[in-house]
This record gives C-alpha cells, structure tokens and sequence, in this order.
C-alpha cells in the first residue's frame, strides 16, 4: 500500500481536530501516564491522567478558521486511578494539594497547509511543538514552586483518521480520530520542586467521541457536577489569553495555599 507525503488544507485539519459545523462542540479524550525523567534516577511514574478537549471552529474567510476549546486534565492515582486531592512529593515527603489542569481558552487559527502521510485507508498527521517563553512565574515568591527564568517543552502530537472520511466533502467531520500525545516538560508548579534536578514526560493517546455522553466517566461527573462550562466550547473566539498550567497556578496561588479543591468551579458563560 502506498504511503504518499500530501499537503493538506486548513478544511481537512479543521476536520480532524474539530468540524465544519461550527454549531457542535466537538469533543477529544485522552488517557496515559506521567513519570519522572531525572538523571541517575530509576523511571517512577507518578501520575495517571485522564483529560478532554472541547472545541468550535469558525470560518473567518475562505481558508481561514478561527480555533476556540476548552481543556480538563486530572491526575490520577497510577495505582486506583482515582482523582488525587493531595499528592505526598516522594522527594521532600510534603504533601500537597494537587491543582488539575483547566485550560480555558486554548485558541488559534486554522490557515495554510499541512504535510500528512496518506494512503487508502488512514491518514496520518504529525505536529511536533517546541513552546518557549520567559516563565510568568520568573518572582522570587514563586521560587520555591517553578525557579526557571525560562519555560521550554516538547509537544508531540499524532493524528490519524480515516482517509475517506477525510476526503468526503459530505462530511463536516470525521467520525473516528486516533491521537498520541507526548510532553517533555518542566516539573509543573504544583509539584514544589523548586530548582531540582528532572522533567516530567506524558504519554498519552485517545480519540474522538461522537458527544459528551462518551468521555470517561470521571469526566463527565466533574463536568456534570463542579465544572458545567467544560460541557461545550466558547461559542466564538474569547478575548483572553491562552491559558497554561503556570498562568493558573498564577491566578490561583492563594486557593493553592490555603488547600482549596481544584479545578476551581468556574461559572457559565
């Protein structure tokens, strides 16, 4: 079977990350694990996660879309798999409240082409992400929690979908999405480890479900029960800058210190 390098345009992509039909949210949800990486360490996963993504998009002009999703990521025990309130840090043995990942918005644009790897029966496409950027968590007050100057990671990404669906102009999207995502990434601020040695590394796969009634069900009790906006994506781009796991931590730092439950609810739109 031929496997051919092809350029897609930005309606395909916007087919396999979300749809055409900018009147459904549509949904992505993952699973995987979070290890340590630290030199002259033995690998220890800490984590399990469970996490979704809910999106729209919206024809800005001919070619061009405009990108709008929230995201919920949990951590989990590795052993129960049950959402963790706390976490017991095995290197300095303090416990502390562990804050989820909200990502509300996490937005951009849809224009130009992508490379994909396409044969008759799947298509297969790649975005490996290099983010860096001074750390907006750079305070001294902050030292103690994410003492780098600097944020860097590795995104890696995989999408493979149907190749017919994909080119089936009938379709505002397709039904059967499989995803890979790997990070390599800095300790996450939570976590309190200050200047120590190591990385984080996901791994995660997943897919797309045809509507909420599919995610996990953690997720769908935590949506259902303390985080109701997470049900549907904005309905048109908000005027906000993306969020991260720093910038929450930012935001929330007093509910951190004082032992608050994460996420914490957020109000519907």
């Amino acid at each position: 079977m031929a496997v051919l390098t092809q350029l897609l345009n930005a309606q395909n992509w916007v087919k396999v990350r979300s749809s055409l039909d900018s009147t459904r949210s549509t949904f992505l949800a993952w699973t995987g694990s979070i290890y340590a990486f630290i030199p002259g360490e033995k690998r220890q996963r800490l984590f399990k996660m469970v996490g979704m993504s809910v999106s729209r998009c919206l024809l800005v002009e001919e070619g061009h879309w405009a990108f709008t999703s929230r995201e919920l990521t949990y951590y989990l025990d590795p052993e129960t798999e049950e959402k963790l309130q706390t976490w017991k840090n095995p290197w300095t043995e303090e416990v502390l409240p562990v804050m989820h990942v909200a990502n509300n918005p996490v937005q951009g644009n849809f224009k130009g082409q992508f490379p994909a790897q396409v044969d008759e029966e799947t298509t297969t496409l790649v975005f490996d992400i290099f983010p860096a950027y001074p750390n907006p968590l750079a305070d001294p007050k902050f030292a103690e929690y994410s003492s780098n100057p600097h944020y860097q990671a590795a995104e890696l990404f995989k999408f493979k979908v149907p190749t017919a669906e994909l080119f089936d102009e009938k379709l505002p999207s397709v039904s059967k999405l499989w995803l890979t995502w790997d990070r390599i990434g800095p300790w996450v601020p939570w976590m309190k480890m200050g200047d120590r040695a190591g990385q984080l590394i996901y791994s995660a796969s997943g897919t797309k479900v045809d509507d909420f009634d599919q995610l996990p069900q953690l997720l769908q009790d935590e949506i259902n029960t303390r985080m109701p906006l997470y049900r549907h994506a904005p309905e048109a781009p908000l005027d906000d800058e993306d969020m991260t796991s720093w910038l929450y931590f930012q935001k929330h730092f007093d509910a951190y210190l004082a032992g608050e439950s994460f996420p914490i609810p957020e109000p519907i739109d």
